[in-house]
């Protein structure tokens, strides 16, 4: 399936946070194996989407120097995914959005594949990705015509992603030929063990 056509996607990179379970670094930021983790990020998600925004709230010329647009939150406090979601989606250029966190370097290939194809079977509003019992609601695609409703959602102190989701007509598509795909890296002894490719 070719998803240029018709389905045109936005690829979102989540680096807003503050990274405080690394110490406060900015985790997307952060050197892994030689590169910032962001760039292992983007190679393997860039080649699924039509556009990749970056949502980042601090170090925005460091993540500019990337090649693609970045876009802060317009809620202040550093809110948390949905926040991004909400920059994202207001600055896609297409009708699909899809998310994945900075810190998940091994993120599946055919990640944003699979989501449309459920998400288009099933007639949801988003697909989240799921490996065994375990989703994993900031791998996601979702219809960029829902930011009414997530702008709603927020501006009534909305700030879990989960409880966002369960408004909405979701459907959970399972990964589970690749658990080790949605490995993140939060803190300062998980990029070690990486790094040295214990884990």
């Amino acid at each position: 399936m070719d998803l240029r056509d018709p389905a045109r996607i936005t690829g979102l990179v989540l680096a807003g946070g503050q990274g405080r379970r690394m110490g406060g670094v900015d985790k997307g930021l952060a050197p892994l194996r030689g590169r910032p983790m962001i760039a292992w990020v983007l190679e393997r998600f860039a080649p699924q989407v039509d556009e990749v925004l970056v949502n980042a709230n601090q170090n925005r010329a460091e993540y500019e120097a990337f090649g693609h647009r970045v876009v802060g939150d317009e809620i202040g406090g550093f809110a948390g995914p949905l926040a991004g979601l909400h920059a994202g989606l207001r600055a896609a250029a297409h009708p699909f959005v899809a998310t994945v966190p900075c810190d998940s370097p091994f993120l599946p290939l055919d990640l944003v594949q699979r989501l449309l194809e459920a998400l288009r079977a099933n007639h949801a509003d988003v697909a989240v990705a799921k490996t065994g019992d375990q989703p994993h609601p900031v791998f996601a695609l979702v219809r960029a015509s829902v930011l009414g409703h997530l702008t709603h959602f927020l501006a009534g102190g909305g700030r879990k992603i989960d409880a966002w989701y369960a408004t909405l007509k979701a459907v959970e598509v399972p990964f589970d030929d690749q658990p080790d795909a949605f490995s993140n890296i939060n803190t300062r002894d998980e990029l070690a063990a990486f790094e040295s490719g214990r884990a």
